[in-house]
């Protein structure tokens, strides 16, 4: 699958690389999500671990998170968005950032949402907000998984020089998210 030609119209005049493996990404991961209603380490291997049942020791993984650097200054993308959420009977407003994605859909002009998909550790507890590197967001050796948020955010591929894809994961899902400090994953999530 991944060295074929990708069929799909996507355009973003001849710089198309960055927005051709989100799209493929986006492929497989739907294509386990059907299935299971759901070098050694790169976009290329992770699509193809996904994709392949004896690659996954627990056969369930349905992501493959991946960063993305921007043009310019060759820096980590931090996505940022701003949740709200219920503390007793007041309404709070929580800041989220991570420079750690899951494509969500992919449209014919390079537009992608992504979803923000936070570091979370055995615990799980997701560390406070990291700083500008990516190695910020993982601090020691505490990582131990990823948590959908149902957060997304609208981007441009075009607009990136570089994405970097992690090994596959099975990532905790939206309804196990304790968005900034209470009420759960029944809060109101306010993107875009």
């Amino acid at each position: 699958m991944f060295e074929d030609d990708f069929t799909k119209d996507l355009d973003c005049k001849n710089n198309k690389c960055v927005c051709k493996t989100v799209a493929k990404i986006a492929a497989a991961q739907d294509e386990v999500a059907d299935r299971d209603r759901g070098c050694d380490t790169g976009c290329k291997q992770s699509v193809k671990d996904l994709l392949s049942p004896t690659a996954q020791p627990n056969g369930d993984n349905d992501t493959v998170p991946f960063i993305l650097y921007c043009k310019g200054d060759c820096g980590p993308f931090i996505g940022q968005s701003v949740v709200t959420n219920q503390v007793g009977m007041d309404t709070v407003f929580n800041c989220l950032e991570t420079p750690i994605f899951r494509v969500s859909k992919v449209k014919k002009d390079c537009c992608a949402e992504l979803e923000l998909l936070l570091p979370v550790t055995e615990g799980g507890s997701t560390p406070g907000p990291g700083g500008d590197d990516v190695c910020d967001f993982f601090p020691g050796n505490s990582i131990r998984n990823f948590q959908r948020t149902g957060v997304c955010i609208t981007v441009d591929l075009c607009e990136f020089l570089a994405i970097a894809c992690l090994d596959p994961v099975r990532s905790l899902p939206v309804s196990e998210w304790n968005c900034g400090g209470g009420g759960g994953g029944a809060a109101s999530r306010n993107h875009d």
